[in-house]
């Protein structure tokens, strides 16, 4: 009889952080073994919980949470994302003006879907987070990844951007803070890349899902404030900053030049009303989590620990011998590149694989990112330091023994 395949769709798509190496480090636990996940932000897994008053509002109001609500969402969370746009420097934003969604994820798919037609591009950046360049083979574009430069602190390079815009590009994608690098961009790099949005027509999507995780005293500068002549769609939710991954909780916001995208918004809004509405409780943690008290300064204050976790993975890493790493601003990843001199890496994947098999530590390799170099990897560091320095052990010790 005949076999069933998948879509056709799907033949481009892939997102390696839950890819392979996952698999076999289920295999593993399956098995007995315990593995430490360095692969993916997932806070509570680290006991880095939801604030208590969260929680209970969440709990509180449950019995409003029984319906279906308005497809963009509960009016009181898209109030309180309003006024955490005013806060932010972005003008001019209505309720309307914002979509609630399951997580950033649905956002990024739904308005990829909305916006591109077959053969539209999208420049992102890569390295990447890579459901964006998933989202847009999904919805027929073709994904143009420009280079973010390691030895300017991963900045993006404006020279290659210029050179990657065609007739055919829609959009530019900003990760900011960056995910993997850890980057945070300037105003001026920002005001750069609208000014070239701004001379070829380009609407900016700006992942801003972690922009209250900051060190050393960076500030992070939501692009959407700074122009109002150019389209933005800007990404946010409960995820990380809040350490609500499972809440599944984000929202969207669209500024700027709304005037010339009001087909585009249709789009959005009939997308919108097909999936009826996101989950309401989670909703319902909006208002108090944007209002409420920023547990999250603590965290990544000198003394708190997201810190001194950043601080002890990234003096550990720069340690071993034929890895350095830029330090991260914003984030919760470390991106360390491995000396090709030292390790003369072909497949990054089998030296992942391979770690997990010996080590039982589960890292992603770099090239899951979208970048064309087999020499990186990305570090979680959500656990205590106690393990994270174990895990640092462990991995230098590995490298320093490794053969492919």
């Amino acid at each position: 009889m005949q076999n069933y395949h998948k879509s056709a769709k799907l033949d481009n798509v892939c997102y390696e952080i839950r890819g392979v190496v996952l698999r076999e480090a289920r295999r593993l636990e399956e098995e007995g073994h315990r593995v430490l996940k360095l692969n993916i932000g997932n806070p509570a897994a680290f006991e880095l919980d939801v604030p208590e008053e969260i929680q209970q509002d969440v709990i509180y109001n449950m019995h409003q949470a029984q319906g279906y609500v308005e497809s963009k969402g509960l009016f009181s969370a898209r109030k309180a994302v309003m006024h955490y746009c005013q806060q932010r420097g972005i003008d001019k934003v209505d309720i309307d003006d914002i979509f609630l969604g399951n997580g950033v994820s649905e956002l990024i798919v739904m308005s990829m879907q909305a916006l591109l037609n077959t053969g539209d591009e999208v420049l992102i950046p890569a390295p990447d987070y890579p459901l964006w360049t998933a989202a847009v083979t999904l919805s027929s574009g073709k994904p143009v990844h420009y280079r973010c430069d390691e030895q300017q602190d991963w900045f993006p390079d404006l020279d290659d951007i210029r050179k990657k815009i065609t007739p055919r590009t829609r959009a530019i994608v900003l990760i900011n803070p960056n995910n993997p690098t850890g980057a945070v961009y300037s105003r001026e790099l920002l005001e750069q890349v609208i000014e070239l949005a701004r001379q070829h027509n380009l609407i900016i999507l700006s992942d801003e899902i972690y922009d209250k995780i900051l060190y050393d005293g960076t500030q992070h500068i939501s692009t959407a404030a700074l122009a109002d002549d150019v389209l933005f769609l800007t990404y946010n939710g409960l995820s990380k900053n809040y350490r609500a991954a499972g809440y599944r909780s984000g929202w969207m916001i669209v500024s700027g030049a709304k005037h010339r995208a009001r087909d585009f918004i249709e789009g959005i809004e009939m997308l919108s009303n097909m999936r009826l509405c996101a989950n309401v409780p989670a909703q319902l943690a909006i208002q108090t989590a944007l209002g409420g008290y920023q547990s999250i300064n603590d965290l990544v204050a000198p003394e708190g620990r997201l810190y001194q976790q950043r601080e002890t993975a990234w003096r550990m890493l720069n340690d071993i011998p034929g890895v350095s790493c830029v330090k991260p601003q914003g984030a919760l990843y470390l991106f360390p590149k491995l000396d090709p001199k030292h390790f003369p890496i072909a497949n990054d994947e089998k030296l992942v694989l391979d770690l997990l098999l010996q080590e039982k530590i589960l890292l992603v390799q770099g090239s899951a990112f979208n970048i064309d170099d087999k020499q990186h990897l990305r570090v979680v560091f959500l656990p205590r330091e106690d393990a994270l320095e174990d895990a640092m052990f462990r991995l230098g010790r590995f490298l320093g023994n490794y053969q492919q």
